[in-house]
């Protein structure tokens, strides 16, 4: 998948991404009467990320999510007719209310993993993408072999975590962890760290948009697939669901048009 031109309304939409907080955790509930559907009334409790566009983030005019997440979410369950409750708490939170049972599923641009896969059931891929590594815009830095020694951010939990940690020793890293993605683009820009990992995606979407002070060096690393996830033994009519319904979005061109609406093409 490849980045388009960015349209004027997609930019606005996330002018303010950088004052989103931890809060306003609930983005509502959807329900669908369409075929395919869910075997009772049950509305299943699914947990996202709170800051991590194009995927999911707040649209300070509504008050609401949105996102590529949010509307694949949406186009599954209304073709597979089941409910759902979305409750926007950050990445390393929805992991662990899936893993302690307070959530029912999670998506949120979430790396499938070998190591993920221990304790989580995933559904087919929907989305993929890749890690990089972002600087401020002055930097000399090409690589990580310009920044031996020096102070990289990264977002708790998070494949570009698990890729620094992993280069730590070789390049004398000192690793500073944050809890959101807008945190962590702050310290960068002032000058706090030295540099951050991110999805590629993520951020070249959040520098076009917000005219972000930073640019992104190197190659992708980790190209990985993004699914919905469950607790390892728990939910499985959800998976099956997910994929159904992603499958049946993908033939009629709902998921072409969600990708569009943020910026991109298949």
């Amino acid at each position: 998948m490849k980045l388009k031109k960015f349209l004027c309304v997609a930019a606005a939409a996330v002018m303010a991404l950088s004052l989103v907080a931890c809060g306003n955790s609930d983005s509502g509930t959807s329900a669908s009467s369409a075929p395919g559907g869910a075997a009772s009334n049950k509305t299943y409790v699914i947990y996202s990320d709170n800051a991590f566009p194009p995927y999911e983030f707040l649209d300070q005019s509504t008050n609401t999510y949105v996102g590529i997440d949010m509307d694949i979410l949406a186009a599954v369950a209304k073709d597979q007719g089941f409910q759902y409750e979305v409750k926007n708490e950050g990445f390393d939170a929805s992991m662990g209310a899936v893993q302690a049972g307070q959530a029912d599923a999670m998506i949120a641009g979430m790396t499938i993993t070998d190591a993920r896969r221990e304790t989580f059931d995933f559904s087919e891929p929907y989305f993929e993408d890749g890690q990089i590594l972002v600087v401020k815009k002055d930097s000399d830095a090409k690589d990580l072999s310009d920044l031996k020694g020096k102070q990289i951010a990264v977002k708790t939990s998070t494949q570009g975590a698990a890729y620094a940690e992993s280069k730590k020793d070789e390049y004398d890293l000192k690793l500073v962890y944050y809890e959101d993605s807008p945190t962590m683009y702050t310290a960068l820009k002032n000058g706090t760290d030295d540099a951050c990992f991110e999805d590629r995606m993520v951020i070249q979407y959040t520098i076009d948009s917000e005219n972000l002070d930073l640019k992104t060096v190197g190659e992708v690393l980790n190209p990985g697939d993004y699914g919905f996830a469950v607790k390892k033994g728990t939910n499985p009519e959800l998976i099956e669901m997910f994929n159904k319904g992603l499958a049946n979005i993908k033939a009629n061109g709902e998921y072409d048009k969600i990708l569009e609406k943020y910026g991109y093409q298949s």
